[in-house]
């Protein structure tokens, strides 16, 4: 097993943690469909920037009788 020399101090822990926080997500208004999105991701629509990307098709409902 690794058994450490000595203890850490306060100033190696802080830089070991310094990465550890909690980042907001950043938002943007996509130019064609004007549609608020997180940064590097497309749009509900299917757009990225300005262009369509994907075909969304709504799923049928099923009747059960």
């Amino acid at each position: 097993m690794a058994v450490q020399k000595s203890k850490p101090s306060r100033s190696k822990r802080g830089m070991r943690r310094s990465h550890d926080r909690v980042l907001e997500k950043k938002i943007s208004i996509d130019n064609t469909s004007k549609e608020i999105h997180i940064r590097h991701h497309i749009t509900e629509k299917g757009y990225y920037k300005g262009k369509k990307t994907f075909l969304f098709y709504k799923k049928s409902a099923k009747i059960i009788k």
